[in-house]
């Protein structure tokens, strides 16, 4: 119990850190909305920003408690704990990033897992990519070759035969046997994720733009959908296991064409 209530405290803080870091680009605030885990018990809370800059941004929390992990083999009950979020940005040269953080805890001990990707809608810049990996890869060190080619497979959308973005870093089900050098690690590059997206935020969401450049990014929209709902597993692990598909579906852009 002292782990979960470490790994609870810590994605809470920093949740709020993130909330206040976005609030501080923008002339809004984020509206919260908590809600209970019908699956067993627990719950969470939505965070939801519609501002200038954030055409929507999502900062979501959750800690439930389940007779069996969904997805997996394994049989008994479990603890699962974590932040997501998302933002789609109004200016199409500002990009989407992902970011979560996870912990399961089940009768065979723990896993970690998360990590954070950024997503052009159309406008690439090789220095934001450039920056973005250079703040991952101080994060992750000898693990970053690693995460980053997980992430490059996994943000893989087979049927464009493209990533979903640049890129970024990506891990599941991690334990070494080692905890605290498990945790640290994962500490680290949840501390590390504002240093990854804001410096890109204050370049690009000034920029001028318009109607074709908001068609590009609305275009590029409907792949991050697509990839939402045909492939990520994260989508189809809360579905599965009872959560709320209000929070769910945060992930998805407030318009996007095809």
């Amino acid at each position: 119990m002292e782990r979960q209530k470490k790994i609870i405290t810590f994605l809470k803080e920093l949740r709020e850190t993130i909330i206040a870091s976005f609030e501080a680009l923008d002339t809004n605030s984020f509206i919260r909305k908590p809600w209970e885990y019908q699956g067993g018990s627990g719950g969470g809370e939505i965070a939801l920003l519609r501002g200038v800059h954030f055409e929507k941004a999502a900062v979501n929390w959750s800690g439930i408690r389940g007779k069996s992990l969904p997805l997996s083999e394994e049989k008994g009950p479990f603890f699962a704990t974590g932040i997501s979020l998302i933002t789609h940005m109004n200016n199409p040269h500002a990009p989407t990033i992902h970011m979560n953080l996870r912990y399961i805890q089940t009768e065979k001990g723990y896993l970690f897992g998360g990590g954070y990707d950024l997503t052009p809608m159309g406008y690439p810049y090789p220095e934001d990519t450039e920056h973005f990996h250079g703040v991952a890869k101080k994060a992750t060190g000898s693990h970053y070759l690693e995460f980053s080619k997980n992430a490059a497979e996994y943000f893989y959308i087979p049927h464009w035969k493209k990533e979903r973005g640049v890129g970024g870093i990506f891990f599941d089900h991690f334990n070494s046997s080692d905890f605290e050098a498990d945790y640290l690690l994962w500490e680290g590059i949840g501390k590390t994720f504002l240093d990854a997206i804001i410096p890109i935020y204050h370049r690009r969401i000034g920029m001028a733009f318009g109607e074709e450049e908001k068609k590009r990014q609305q275009l590029l929209r409907a792949h991050y959908v697509e990839f939402n709902l045909l492939y990520d597993r994260g989508t189809k692990f809360g579905f599965v296991s009872g959560g709320n598909p209000e929070a769910i579906l945060c992930s998805m852009p407030p318009e996007a064409h095809w």
